[in-house]
């Protein structure tokens, strides 16, 4: 016999659960309470947005599913954004929350919300456990359903009496859901098809979004990239599925993707688009995305497929095992006169930072210099974000961790404490000063667990990407977004017992962001940048791909 909240416990612990991210409170003490000596490591937070961000990191950066643990009403409801952004990046979360007594259901009893109704829209399932004997099946139910498939979050709602109840616990060893199949439903009829148009183009190239990292895809890609000398370009999302060290990587693609790419997409024959759902941010004005190519496009997710594009080919099934049976149709394929006019181009639009002005790009690529391949870099929301993917090279999945579908301010210094537990290994957090204010507080837990999380804030003293649409797009009317910063970022990392510096000059930044590095536990490196800068190349929003803002107008000579 057991009660409900150690029922909990028994199922994480059967789960494989190693770190639960959380904020204790009313409705949910009879749950830590039962923790107390529980198998697995709890991490406080300070803030409930925090901890699903947390548990997004460390899901992230594992591939496991992260785990979060909240009280009722507000704490239930400041889950939300985080539930929405795992579930628009297909992160594996389970989201327990606590509840009001059964029978206070429905009456606006003290802290109650209805986070079952609330979440439906932003989560891959809910469960609203109303008896003690629905608690094991819903538990389980819950991470097969984050883990399986197309990776989401999925809330597990619990009413505290709920929790107190004593029974048998029997945990299913398998489950049925109507409805819900684990299994991916392949449609690979056309797959004769895709080869075709592969073998006889001339000009093809590859777009792998996330769903090459979620499905354990990249070494499928790299396969089938080489065997056809076929160039690659990733979504944002898509950061770490393709060696951006390569000579067949062209970068990111999209609205500040790489000019190389763009270009590569706008003059394409075909595209075979694996992994991605074409989101208007990587494609720019429909009817200017790959104009002149055959679309294929290959997604575990039937109703991703043909959802903003209808592709000459549509392909569902694994990413992994479709690019293994394209690869023998290209073997051995000549792509050199396609490649030497992508060089060209990679030429023509350099992304160098001058050495003597210190600016986000110049400080990006010293700490990408100074690290090795095994750390994790976290980023917030903002330019500074989209600095970090076009001046980060990345090359192996799971390495570089970012809000892409939601954009979520305040993601990345709890997403980077996250992925901290995640590796056991530091992880560098690129920030805005905009963007860290949002979630500021987790860093007192980075500083509690003393997890060698390194915060570099490219401090421009503005909100600087609306900052930057304002003045291209807005006649430079800069309302609210030239407000300054009050705030000491150097002597805010200090009140909270760690190590603290500042780069206002380029001669310093190499000498500080190494002692920064090396200092055991968390550290903030304040980098104040010029508030001017913007992040080019642009698409400005309606435009088509090929119409990229450039610093000066134009490309360089080739």
């Amino acid at each position: 016999m057991m009660n409900g909240a150690q029922m909990v416990v028994e199922a994480l612990r059967r789960e494989g659960v190693e770190v639960l991210f959380g904020i204790p409170g009313g409705t949910v003490i009879p749950l830590f309470d039962a923790m107390v000596n529980a198998p697995f490591r709890q991490v406080l937070t300070r803030h409930e947005q925090g901890a699903v961000h947390a548990a997004e990191g460390y899901g992230r950066a594992s591939g496991k599913v992260g785990v979060c643990l909240v009280t009722s009403g507000p704490g239930a409801t400041n889950t939300l954004t985080g539930l929405a952004d795992a579930h628009l990046d297909s992160v594996p979360l389970v989201v327990i929350t606590g509840q009001v007594k059964t029978s206070l259901i429905g009456t606006d009893a003290f802290q109650e919300a209805d986070i079952f109704g609330c979440s439906m829209p932003v989560v891959k399932h809910s469960f609203l456990v109303r008896t003690l004997e629905q608690l094991p099946a819903a538990l389980a139910g819950a991470f097969h359903i984050a883990r399986t498939g197309r990776p989401g979050p999925v809330l597990v709602d619990i009413p505290v009496d709920v929790q107190n109840a004593r029974g048998e616990f029997d945990y299913p060893p398998a489950l049925n859901f109507p409805g819900y199949s684990a299994e991916v439903a392949e449609e690979l009829s056309g797959l004769d098809e895709a080869r075709r148009l592969l073998e006889r183009s001339e000009r093809p190239m590859i777009l792998a979004g996330g769903g090459i990292i979620l499905s354990d895809a990249a070494e499928a890609l790299l396969g089938l990239a080489e065997a056809g000398s076929i160039p690659v370009a990733t979504t944002f999302m898509g950061k770490g599925g393709f060696p951006e060290r390569h000579p067949l990587s062209l970068g990111t693609a999209g609205m500040h993707g790489r000019a190389q790419a763009n270009r590569a997409l706008c003059e394409a024959d075909v595209v075979l688009a694996v992994g991605t759902r074409l989101s208007d941010r990587t494609t720019g004005r429909p009817d200017g995305f790959a104009p002149k190519a055959k679309l294929i496009h290959v997604d575990m997710d039937r109703a991703e497929v043909g959802k903003t594009f209808s592709p000459q080919v549509g392909l569902v099934g694994d990413a992994a095992k479709v690019l293994s049976l394209l690869a023998p149709s290209v073997e051995g394929k000549d792509c050199r006169a396609w490649r030497e006019t992508l060089d060209g181009w990679t030429r023509s639009y350099p992304l160098e930072p001058a050495p003597d002005v210190l600016s986000a790009p110049l400080v990006i690529r010293a700490v990408r210099r100074l690290v090795d391949e095994e750390t994790v870099v976290v980023t917030e929301v903002g330019q500074h974000q989209m600095w970090a993917g076009l001046h980060w090279e990345t090359n192996r999945p799971r390495s570089f961790i970012s809000s892409g579908g939601l954009g979520t301010m305040g993601f990345g210094l709890p997403a980077a404490l996250g992925a901290a537990f995640a590796t056991g290994k530091p992880v560098v957090c690129f920030a805005g000063d905009g963007s860290l204010l949002m979630n500021i507080q987790e860093l007192e837990s980075c500083s509690r667990y003393n997890l060698p999380v390194k915060v570099i804030v490219l401090n421009n003293g503005s909100l600087g990407m609306v900052r930057q649409w304002q003045e291209l797009f807005f006649d430079e009317r800069y309302a609210q977004t030239l407000e300054g910063v009050h705030c000491d970022f150097v002597a805010l990392a200090e009140s909270f017992f760690m190590r603290g510096y500042r780069v206002k000059v380029a001669e310093e930044l190499e000498e500080t962001l190494k002692e920064a590095l090396e200092t055991p536990g968390p550290a903030l490196v304040d980098c104040v940048i010029p508030w001017r800068d913007k992040v080019f190349p642009m698409v400005p929003a309606g435009a088509a791909l090929g119409d990229f803002l450039w610093p000066d107008g134009g490309p360089t000579e080739s």
